[in-house]
């Protein structure tokens, strides 16, 4: 308790806000970064899958996926662009001495950033506009800008959890920078790897789950069967490829970064046979109360040996390890993360398991019920993984080389609060329309299928995008225009 009581009083005022600030910003921000990581990749795989097919339906939902996708982007655009801001702003002890060393990875983000939307303009642009295939290849650098935007992100965090690439001089400044290994961190292939499956996965249960509660509510057409079923199918091949994965990065920290393992399961004493506690919480003294004990779990997982030696946070000096607090904070959360992913993969083998024996989705409501709320499952582990991240760092902004409580900005505290609620009020009001957007959106497509279905014997998804919008098909071709297609002669799925 002495000890907390020190940290606490020696604690620049300023830094609670400051981290109150960055926390909300990027706990708002990371739930749109799954959509806009990977739903251009799920979007591509409709869009093959309804030119191969000449399927009509599956070149319906590409093309809703892209405007959802598009709407996306422009709100991230407004909380990434807030998150740039308040790295300069609230950490610029941060930045201006490190910023030489990791900011490449912040400008690689940026350029990808710029990328991704002149494509998704394109894209966008395209349907109806250009030839079938054309259109198809000019989407498919987007998942590719995407993936290079998560790479840019990726290595200036993993930069700061294990910095590398340079010398300090007799001041303590780096220099002799070395681009290469300052990108490539020891933390950098675990962490990417994991950090993109992840987002794939997450977005294939966000999308599915739209579905999933259609067809709860009883549609159960086409539309709705293959919105589920191509989205679920990716994620869960890659839900047991992720738990490899989780395993893999969980075993870099323990190399890499003992003390910030030793927070993550809440490892008081450096020993061997050291048990694994689940949901337990970490006294100052060390003890630790509830959770369920299972004993020298943690020392297999660790090292596949109940013998191997797990570093424990008291043989780390009390002003650089995390607090107690701070600590069980780290365990949770990576205890939240594991136990969605154990649910997930059970999820995944039902599916899978369905599927094998019948060709057929499962038939049993409650799969539908657990599929339905899969999504905002996995938005809450991409939410746990940032904080085990980024807590079990604390108290240091760059591992090992610099205290958050040096980083942070000489503004007065109560400026910082009055900025905290500013941006609150801005976030709500920005997801609230982005929301209304979406339910627009739905609402008019839900009309749209009506009309479509009362014009048409086949089916509500008869408006494909390179085939003949409902109203002039009703009302038959226009003078001078091939009955296929009264606007550009094109049959659904043609590259003519």
């Amino acid at each position: 308790m002495n000890t907390a009581v020190h940290l606490l009083a020696t604690t620049p005022p300023q830094l609670l806000p400051a981290r109150e600030l960055m926390a909300f910003t990027l706990a708002s921000h990371i739930l749109l970064v799954p959509l806009g990581v990977a739903l251009p990749f799920i979007t591509l795989v409709m869009h093959y899958r309804g030119l191969r097919k000449a399927d009509p339906v599956a070149m319906l939902l590409a093309r809703r996926w892209s405007a959802v996708m598009a709407v996306q982007f422009a709100v991230g655009i407004v909380t990434g662009t807030v998150l740039s801001f308040e790295f300069g702003l609230l950490w610029p002890g941060m930045m201006g001495r490190w910023g030489d060393v990791f900011g490449i990875g912040f400008g690689v983000e940026a350029w990808a950033f710029f990328l991704e939307a002149i494509l998704i303009a394109i894209y966008l642009y395209g349907w109806r506009r250009l030839k079938p295939w054309t259109h198809f290849w000019l989407g498919v650098p987007l998942p590719l800008a995407a993936l290079l935007g998560a790479f840019g992100i990726i290595a200036a965090n993993s930069w700061m959890n294990t910095p590398q690439g340079f010398t300090l001089d007799s001041s303590g400044r780096p220099v002799n920078v070395s681009v290469q290994q300052a990108i490539f961190t020891p933390m950098f292939g675990p962490q990417y790897w994991h950090f993109v499956v992840a987002m794939f996965l997450t977005a294939g249960y966000v999308v599915a789950g739209v579905y999933a509660v259609g067809w709860l509510r009883g549609r159960r057409d086409r539309y709705h069967r293959l919105g589920f079923s191509v989205p679920f199918t990716a994620a869960a091949i890659l839900t047991p490829v992720q738990f490899m994965l989780g395993d893999s990065i969980a075993r870099s920290v323990f190399h890499k970064q003992p003390t910030k393992f030793a927070a993550t399961e809440i490892v008081w004493k450096t020993d061997t046979h050291v048990p694994e506690y689940m949901f337990g919480r970490l006294q100052e003294d060390g003890s630790i109360k509830g959770g369920l004990k299972i004993p020298q779990l943690d020392s297999i997982l660790a090292g596949f040996s109940p013998k191997t030696q797990v570093t424990g946070l008291s043989s780390v000096p009390a002003a650089d390890r995390p607090t107690a607090t701070q600590a069980t904070i780290a365990h949770w959360a990576f205890d939240i993360m594991v136990t969605i992913g154990s649910l997930l993969i059970l999820l995944a083998l039902w599916y899978g398991w369905c599927w094998l024996r019948h060709r057929d989705l499962p038939r049993s409501r409650w799969f539908f019920r657990c599929a339905a709320v899969s999504g905002v499952a996995c938005l809450l582990t991409v939410e746990c993984g940032w904080i085990t991240t980024e807590v079990g760092r604390q108290p240091w902004i760059v591992y090992q080389n610099m205290r958050v409580s040096e980083a942070v900005t000489p503004t007065a505290a109560s400026s910082l609060w009055t900025m905290f609620g500013i941006v609150v009020t801005v976030y709500v009001l920005v997801f609230g329309a982005f929301l209304g957007v979406v339910l627009k959106m739905r609402s008019r497509w839900r009309l749209a299928d009506a009309d479509s279905a009362r014009a048409s014997a086949e089916g509500p998804e008869t408006d494909t995008p390179y085939g003949p919008r409902p109203e002039l098909a009703t009302t038959g071709p226009r003078s001078g225009a091939s009955p296929t297609d009264p606007g550009t002669g094109r049959t659904p799925g043609s590259d003519q």
